[in-house]
């Protein structure tokens, strides 16, 4: 499915979100969430969305096989296969506070979950399909929330979340992962 297809499915937002205010998400994010310029976290995952396509769109698995800037870290596709992984299990948390489950939230090993991926093994093609196939369910999900949702609290690994919180972590987490990828990865893939 083309991006245009996939945009074409999204719903607008019954309600924006608004930032998350510190306190609202695990105070390690907060660099990565202070850098997000959207205020809404609709807008946000559209917007990143875009960039994510367009730093790997360009990529062929010939120029990124086995890419890694050092020994034991992840290679180019592990990473998209993670950034697919993370959101998954935010996208989860998120829907559990918003329909007022307000049981602890579990954390994941997420060196566990790329090791157990196998994304090096796909292609960028088919780990792209995913990644946006995921991001499609958690704009479909959050544009449903009304307003009451986004303030929903919880506690995640000892840190108190709100829903907003949540989907704004999707956005910084990703805007890391590009991040490294621009200035540790790129540079040591072979030209086009």
């Amino acid at each position: 499915m083309t991006d245009r297809e996939f945009r074409a499915l999204e719903p607008e937002a019954r309600s924006r979100s608004g930032r998350p205010h510190p306190g609202e998400y695990a105070a390690y994010a907060h660099p990565d969430i202070a850098a997000i310029p959207e205020d809404d976290a609709v807008a946000a995952l559209r917007s990143s969305r875009d960039r994510v396509v367009a730093l790997f769109a360009p990529l062929t698995d010939a120029r990124v096989a086995g890419v890694r800037y050092a020994p034991g870290k992840w290679t180019i596709k592990d990473i998209l296969g993670h950034l697919s992984d993370d959101e998954r299990i935010y996208a989860y948390r998120a829907l559990r506070l918003a329909r007022t489950d307000d049981r602890v939230l579990a954390g994941f090993d997420q060196v566990r979950y790329a090791d157990a991926a196998g994304s090096e093994a796909r292609t960028l093609a088919d780990l792209l399909v995913e990644y946006r196939s995921v991001r499609a369910a958690s704009i479909t999900l959050f544009a449903g929330l009304g307003p009451e949702a986004w303030t929903r609290r919880g506690t995640l690994e000892g840190h108190d979340v709100t829903v907003r919180g949540l989907a704004f972590h999707i956005v910084g987490h990703e805007m890391h992962h590009l991040r490294v990828l621009r200035e540790r990865y790129l540079p040591l893939v072979s030209p086009g």
